[in-house]
């Protein structure tokens, strides 16, 4: 079965792990590391003969725009993750539209690429923000996968399905959660980022082994960083925010070798038909204008 492998692309001082420490104007001054880290998982994809979804940072696109052109040269699926990772319940609607629009622009124009998916930075689109993807349908996104269905500390909709569904009615618009596991009437996390990266290979691998025996495509995520141990330490971060983001670094590249030997992997986009097409209603749906 074909699986859906996606990169966040973001530096390490943008994670939602530090945004209470690292001010976004203080960005600029910040030694930026998101080139060479894209260039290690482009490297790694290719010797795997795989191609993924990137999610990108708008920030990033308007200041890289040739790291974005060669991502889509690889043949890699360009979307976007916003503009500077900010989380969507922190927006209005009407802000959020703006954010969508001006991230679109800068990621088009620099990889020469229609942008038809998005992510939600930090999975932030929940039971709070149902509205978020009525505008995400208005602004003719094809899907979404910007929900985990998960009870988390940082973010999460529990009562969210855990595969496909349609969020706003008389739009073709899809979510596509990433993948959680069930284990004792519980529904775990196990899309990627930290969980794949701290907890142990086999923990993925069953995972993914069980969401394929249930019929559907796993969805994994990580962040270029996680694969840059050398990576500046921001030692004004909370303990817990230090320990989930440092921890395991140099375990990540071997974990993703392991998995891209494993398991078959491939763009969103190439699952989305069938996705859709198994895709249920989640109630209740916003309406599209």
């Amino acid at each position: 079965m074909l699986n859906a492998l996606s990169v966040d692309v973001e530096d390490w001082f943008q994670v939602g792990a530090f945004e209470r420490t690292i001010s976004r104007a203080d960005w600029e001054r910040l030694p930026c590391r998101v080139e060479r880290n894209c260039d290690a998982v482009l490297a790694l994809f290719e010797e795997a003969r795989v191609q993924a979804t990137f999610f990108i940072l708008g920030w990033v696109a308007e200041r890289y725009p040739a790291l974005i052109r060669g991502i889509a040269e690889a043949g890699h699926e360009i979307a976007s993750h916003g503009h500077d990772h900010r989380r969507v319940f922190t927006f209005t609607p009407e802000e959020f539209r703006q954010d969508l629009r001006k991230s679109r622009r800068l990621i088009e124009d620099a990889a020469g690429r229609a942008v038809t998916g998005y992510r939600a930075p930090s999975f932030s689109i929940d039971a709070r923000n149902p509205w978020a993807h009525a505008v995400l349908a208005e602004e003719g996104y094809a899907y979404s996968s910007s929900v985990a269905p998960v009870r988390h500390d940082h973010y999460g909709w529990p009562e969210a399905p855990r595969f496909a569904f349609l969020p706003v009615k008389g739009s073709e618009l899809v979510e596509l959660p990433v993948t959680t596991a069930r284990l004792g009437g519980r529904t775990l996390a196990a899309g990627g980022g930290g969980f794949f990266r701290l907890l142990p290979y086999g923990f993925s691998k069953w995972a993914i082994r069980q969401v394929n025996g249930e019929g559907r495509p796993a969805i994994i995520y990580f962040h270029p960083w996680e694969m840059d141990p050398d990576q500046p330490r921001v030692a004004a971060a909370p303990l817990r925010s230090r320990l989930r983001h440092y921890s395991r670094l140099s375990a990540m590249e071997g974990k993703l070798r392991k998995a891209t030997e494993d398991f078959r992997w491939g763009r969103i986009d190439q699952i989305l038909r069938d996705e859709r097409a198994k895709a249920l209603a989640f109630p209740p749906l916003a309406k599209a204008a």
